[in-house]
């Protein structure tokens, strides 16, 4: 259920890196947790990302939650056809519902997170 090639944070977002560009969404149990997304509000592109900080939030029909950059960066495309489709989230959350790419700043950052093995344990599953 979660990909092995994905590196994992805390806050249930995840960051799959290909060269120096990482893709950014929110996790399999994060969707969960939410329930029926409604509203997804993400950075442009162009904005600078910080590891640890606030890149936008997710709005369900039971709460707004905070999205927290797993990686520093600049994004460099922003998944729009989650603007039209929050609902995605819950259905592909690990694929055609990522939400930013960004160039990464700093790619040790990558390694500081948890592989999808120790991300299991750390939610139970």
């Amino acid at each position: 259920m979660y990909p092995e090639n994905y590196r994992y944070t805390k806050e249930h977002e995840w960051v799959s890196v290909e060269g120096d560009v990482g893709t950014m969404g929110i996790t399999f149990h994060a969707q969960k947790e939410l329930g029926d997304i409604v509203y997804v509000d993400l950075p442009k592109a162009g904005a600078t990302l910080e590891q640890g900080k606030p890149l936008g939030s997710v709005e369900s029909v039971k709460a707004v939650s905070d999205i927290y950059a797993p990686v520093s960066g600049v994004v460099v495309e922003v998944n729009e056809s989650l603007a039209r489709s929050p609902e995605k989230l819950n259905e592909d959350p690990h694929g055609a519902a990522w939400l930013v790419k960004i160039r990464l700043s700093d790619s040790s950052q990558v390694n500081q997170l948890m592989p999808a093995a120790e991300y299991q344990s750390y939610i139970g599953e």
